[in-house]
């Protein structure tokens, strides 16, 4: 996942069991102080409240993606959460968080 690694919006992976088993560069610096990289290895649950963890437990058992902005610290972000496979098989959870302008147009295209 060296393209992953430098990518300018934080991208976290888990497991089926929630286990953090991938945080590239800005991950690992939004969760600093959460401990970073250290966090790899470490089960999200944890990190979670119960209304998150059973949001994180739908989106892999009905394999469906959730897609919402939030707005913290002054910046948007684009957070999407999605199961992600390994040939065919659900191996786990994807998250991405990617900034974006408060005044982000949008297009409609045919």
């Amino acid at each position: 996942m060296d393209w992953a690694k430098e990518l300018p919006s934080a991208i976290t992976i888990c497991d089926l069991d929630g286990k953090i088993i991938f945080m590239n560069e800005k991950s690992a610096e939004v969760f600093k102080d959460d401990g970073g990289y250290k966090l790899i290895g470490q089960n999200l649950f944890a990190c979670h409240s119960n209304e998150s963890n059973e949001k994180i437990k739908q989106i892999i058992a009905e394999q469906k993606p959730n897609t919402y902005t939030i707005e913290k610290a002054g910046k948007k972000k684009l957070i999407h959460q999605t199961p992600w496979f390994e040939n065919g098989e659900l191996k786990g959870l994807v998250e991405f968080s990617i900034e974006i302008p408060f005044d982000m147009p949008h297009h409609v295209r045919s």
